[in-house]
């Protein structure tokens, strides 16, 4: 067998990570093997940056074979509107560097419209500072639009 076969329903069993890309930092998110709950991983720091994102794609790989995850979302932000704005096109860059370096791997965008306000409410509402916490708010962000694309999928199996 080759891999992971889908259920009746598509959802093929297997980890997957979470992304939050940003001009500074990646928030790295994680999911079960079921794909019940979003978790935390790591904040990646953007060194190379677009278009190549040599040193991210480093780290990433590594946290993919690590996690042995079966794809990646990626979060694409757009203006309330849902148009485009100068961060989608950062993040659709670092998808085509991604797809390039690994051509194997499952990569989605959702949607993310708001998952980085609503991480720090929650960080805000937990007591932590999120200006003191950036690093954090990313992961917080990653896990927000990880668990987002999860529920959907729950709810359509």
């Amino acid at each position: 067998m080759t891999g992971p076969d889908p259920d009746v329903h598509g959802w093929t069993r297997g980890r997957r990570l979470g992304l939050d890309v940003g001009t500074a930092r990646i928030g790295v998110a994680s999911c079960d093997p079921d794909g019940i709950l979003a978790t935390p991983v790591e904040t990646i720091r953007v060194t190379s940056g677009d278009p190549e994102w040599t040193s991210e794609l480093g780290r990433l790989g590594d946290l993919v074979e690590e996690y042995d995850a079966v794809g990646v979302i990626v979060g694409l932000p757009t203006s309330l509107k849902g148009r485009d704005t100068a961060s989608t096109a950062m993040a659709r860059s670092f998808v085509g560097a991604l797809s390039t370096a690994s051509p194997d791997l499952d990569v989605e965008f959702v949607d993310e419209r708001l998952t980085t306000v609503t991480a720090g409410a929650a960080l805000h509402g937990a007591g932590r500072n999120t200006r003191q916490q950036r690093g954090v708010i990313d992961q917080a962000a990653a896990v927000v639009l990880l668990q987002a694309w999860l529920d959907s999928r729950r709810a359509r199996r």
